[in-house]
């Protein structure tokens, strides 16, 4: 499938697409305006590429809807860089726009950076901007990995003929030691769904089935006062 919004991500190009006539397409995380250039560094899930802007594009009203967190793609030629910057992978090289395309806007003034340590701002800004707050590198990563990781797991578990099951989100009460996150039920009123703590009644039932091997992601919600390093949460449990 042809993607019309960029030929290749922000951390591919090496000096070796010296030439090459490319689109990018991503978030601006920084501009710098030095007069007659202006330089953009361009942020995807993959990585960072400088933007150097042209004159012509400089000088047109595109570059006025261009600020820090907005979505634009980007259409020119890889050049290689005077100054070479060791510490992003295509730090050897740059485009030269010929062409910028601003598909998402954004306000001149953001509630908090986004690439700062998540302790400095406060949670419910992060909360009430959570969009903002998931393009953290930090975060973004630690997404990533878990969806790695789960990966990996559910590849060695499949080579060991383990069988991936899934059970019910809402449920009868069972108490595991702390108190039922509780959903109402619309067709019966007066009476309630609870969310598993644990699947351990499901496990059971899965056991006397007759499943002889299998294994399950599970969700649990556990309602429990908040403690200095524990909020009321969602926490992942592996059973098998």
């Amino acid at each position: 499938m042809v993607n019309v919004y960029r030929t290749n991500s922000c951390t591919e190009l090496r000096v070796s697409d010296v030439g090459k006539k490319v689109r990018l397409a991503g978030f601006v995380q920084t501009i710098r305006n030095l007069g007659k250039m202006i330089f953009i560094d361009l942020r995807d899930e993959k990585g960072i590429t400088q933007i150097v802007l042209s004159e012509e594009i400089c000088a047109s009203d595109v570059i006025k809807d261009i600020t820090k967190e907005c979505t634009i793609t980007v259409t020119g030629e890889v050049v290689k860089r005077a100054s070479i910057n060791e510490k992003i992978p295509t730090g050897e090289i740059e485009i030269v726009a010929e062409k910028i395309e601003v598909l998402g806007k954004c306000k001149n003034a953001l509630p908090f950076e986004i690439n700062v340590e998540g302790e400095q701002v406060r949670e419910d800004l992060r909360l009430e901007y959570r969009f903002l707050d998931l393009r953290n590198e930090k975060i973004h990563n630690n997404i990533l990995l878990r969806s790695k990781i789960l990966k990996d797991f559910r590849a060695e578990m499949d080579k060991l003929g383990f069988t991936e099951i899934q059970t019910p989100i809402l449920a009868n009460s069972s108490p595991e030691g702390a108190r039922d996150f509780l959903v109402p039920s619309r067709l019966h009123p007066g009476e309630f769904y609870a969310l598993p703590q644990a699947p351990q009644q499901f496990k059971q039932l899965l056991m006397v089935s007759g499943f002889e091997k299998y294994y399950q992601i599970a969700p649990c919600f556990r309602d429990e006062d908040p403690r200095a390093d524990r909020s009321p949460r969602r926490i992942l449990s592996t059973r098998f």
